[in-house]
């Protein structure tokens, strides 16, 4: 694996003496997310392995270009996953572009973000110096948290070579319960009161299924812990339920699963888009937020924090400010079919405040001097 290390770190450096930019690219399962594609790419699909595993340690070191598949497949075989459930979002996906991107699945709201789980890494800064910080093991962890300021920097910052995760061992007990007839409200307010006890609620999913006659509200909700805590928590959380005026019912565990895998990978028939110039929108607001009234299709996970739209782009600053009252924001996740490059005009992600600005420009400066990886992904430049 050396040479192809070596010719990452060339790569890096002939783009910076040339003046060039690269795109940094694994699999290419999240190419539809950021602002439109711009750069060179450069491949990191060659630099691949699981590096070490200790399951009794629970860590594992992976290089970049590993498929997210052959790391899950290797934690499963000794009992163990990655707890934050990252999507995919297509065939190819890499440990490398799962970290870069930083994004979550179900469990996110209870079981935290990627960031939360990355101990260390190594990466290639914009002047082809190959770093390393961070550890092995959490007590190794000290002075700046630049391996865990990767998570989610889309490949702004540098080229993530290599990580060293937190793995989890897989629950003994697992039960998702389908709650039909409960509105978004009365269905946030029975998450809240869940989340303040003692309970094992590992993810939630509110959606109202319009394709139903008469058309009906669910909340999904998936409980994950010890087999007595687990039945224990059914139990109450059907009864409280229920004392509502919902009807409730114990999924079978293997179809809920697909389910969950569906939710996390945006393919239930919520995620395929209305209309041709319907865009997906994700609102990312505290889990006490209140129903936002919108008059859009509305999807909500992480216990109220997560909340999917589906929305023109010329809803983009209603929705922003909708976001901002409650204490969050928005962001376009996926652009409209019609026309994707128009849609992100207005810029993916919420215009940055003069102090973030400032204090983005200076992380990119001292990560990125000359300019390598500024493809503008997260802003317009």
């Amino acid at each position: 694996m050396e040479a192809q290390l070596n010719s990452l770190i060339d790569a890096v450096r002939q783009a910076g003496a040339d003046g060039r930019v690269l795109r940094l690219r694994g699999g290419g399962s999240k190419d539809f997310w950021g602002q439109s594609l711009a750069g060179e790419v450069l491949d990191t699909r060659a630099y691949r392995g699981i590096v070490s595993y200790e399951p009794s340690e629970l860590v594992v070191t992976v290089r970049c270009g590993t498929p997210l598949v052959e790391l899950e497949a290797a934690l499963a075989e000794k009992g163990q996953c990655l707890a934050f459930e990252p999507p995919h979002f297509g065939e190819g996906a890499t440990v490398g572009g799962m970290v870069a991107a930083g994004l979550s699945g179900p469990a996110r709201a209870t079981a935290g973000a990627v960031r939360d789980y990355v101990l260390g890494a190594r990466f290639i800064n914009g002047l082809g110096e190959h770093l390393t910080f961070g550890g092995q093991v959490m007590k190794n962890v000290a002075g700046y948290d630049v391996s865990r300021l990767m998570a989610g920097s889309w490949g702004t910052l540098g080229l993530i070579t290599e990580v060293s995760l937190k793995v989890l061992p897989v629950a003994p007990a697992e039960a998702t319960l389908m709650i039909a007839g409960l509105a978004q409200g009365p269905a946030l307010d029975l998450l809240h009161r869940w989340g303040g006890q003692p309970l094992p609620l590992n993810a939630s999913a509110w959606v109202r299924d319009t394709t139903a006659q008469p058309v009906a509200d669910y909340l999904f909700v998936r409980l994950r812990g010890a087999v007595a805590a687990v039945q224990s928590a059914v139990g109450k959380m059907s009864a409280d339920a229920a004392a509502e005026g919902a009807q409730v019912q114990v999924m079978d565990n293997a179809e809920a699963t697909q389910d969950w895998r569906a939710s996390g990978e945006q393919t239930l028939p919520f995620f395929d888009a209305p209309t041709p110039d319907a865009c997906l929108w994700r609102l990312s607001v505290p889990q006490t937020a209140p129903v936002l009234e919108l008059p859009y299709p509305t999807y909500l996970e992480w216990q109220g924090a997560q909340r999917w739209v589906w929305a023109p782009a010329s809803a983009a600053l209603a929705l922003r400010e909708l976001a901002q009252s409650v204490g969050g924001h928005a962001t376009l996740f996926r652009a409209s079919a019609a026309h994707p490059d128009l849609d992100k005009a207005a810029g993916v992600n919420t215009p940055l405040d003069a102090v973030q600005q400032r204090i983005q420009q200076q992380l990119q400066k001292q990560f990125d001097p000359k300019g390598v990886f500024a493809t503008g992904r997260l802003h317009p430049l």
